[in-house]
């Protein structure tokens, strides 16, 4: 269930930009492990990526918040994974899926001050309990071979 600041944010979000787009990325480690974000105010693990700002290529706006919930620094390009509808979430939302393969990225600390309440390596075949539903279908298409959906939410 949303928490009052999450539809507050909703809210705004739908006055002021009605198109909103994401950012996303399965960043792998040494172990093809996958680094995964609880954040304070939503619940469940998710793949670390928010919005993109106005004015903000989408490459940024991942560079800044890879750094800004995980400490993880890109030192070479990510490739696009998938491009994904959110309406189920939030309508007109899109989100876009980057894989950051291991050697493609370095560790320094992290800049996020309160968002982030938990960040744990995952392994994708056998993901934690909790992992929402739009990011354990993205570990199944990118690591179990799932056909990839233009959804970002499964039941869309």
């Amino acid at each position: 269930m949303p928490t009052l600041r999450t539809l507050a944010f909703q809210a705004w979000f739908r006055i002021s930009r009605p198109m909103t787009l994401g950012v996303r990325a399965a960043v792998e480690n040494a172990d093809g492990h996958v680094f995964m974000v609880r954040h304070t105010y939503i619940n469940g693990w998710f793949m670390p990526g928010g919005g993109i700002e106005k004015d903000e290529p989408a490459l940024e706006a991942l560079r800044r918040e890879l750094i800004e919930e995980g400490g993880i620094r890109l030192i070479a390009e990510p490739k696009v994974f998938g491009f994904y509808s959110n309406h189920h979430h939030f309508r007109n939302d899109h989100v876009l899926l980057y894989h950051v393969p291991w050697g493609s990225w370095e560790k320094v600390a992290a800049t996020s001050t309160g968002e982030i309440s938990e960040t744990a390596w995952v392994n994708p075949h056998a993901p934690p309990a909790g992992v929402t539903a739009g990011n354990l279908r993205r570990l199944e298409e990118l690591y179990r071979g799932a056909p990839v959906s233009p959804w970002w939410a499964p039941g869309t």
